[in-house]
């Protein structure tokens, strides 16, 4: 199977893409996806980022990394220092549909025991 091929949603219904895998993967992670959402605020460095995040400058770096091997995250030099910016707007579209969907379904997938944290007995999901 081809990457063009393997990158079409009608190729195979039943078999998940493993591009989608991959971009679903980079944003799984809670630091790597709060980078993406202060980015779609605005350009960052390292230490804005370091600051938001209250994470090590070594774990923020590592993140801004694998983010910019899977072409989300570009950089470019200012002066000493690097100014950090999402790669693509498109990014940004998929974070409002994953708010939207999540807003839709009264935010089950928080509660789902499997992905999320589980509720308060009894609590009920639309």
């Amino acid at each position: 199977m081809t990457k063009q091929t393997e990158r079409t949603p009608t190729a195979d219904p039943c078999a998940a893409p493993t591009a989608v895998v991959a971009l679903f993967r980079s944003l799984g992670d809670p630091a790597r996806l709060a980078i993406v959402r202060r980015l779609a605020q605005g350009d960052a460095r390292v230490t804005d980022l370091v600051t938001c995040l209250r994470l090590a400058q070594s774990t923020v770096s590592a993140h801004l990394s694998s983010l910019r091997e899977c072409g989300l995250v570009v950089s470019r030099p200012v002066g000493r220092a690097s100014l950090h910016s999402l790669a693509r707007p498109e990014l940004l579209d998929l974070l409002a549909t994953a708010e939207q969907l999540l807003a839709a379904t009264g935010e089950a997938v928080d509660c789902c025991p499997t992905y999320g944290t589980p509720c308060a007995t009894g609590q009920t999901t639309r």
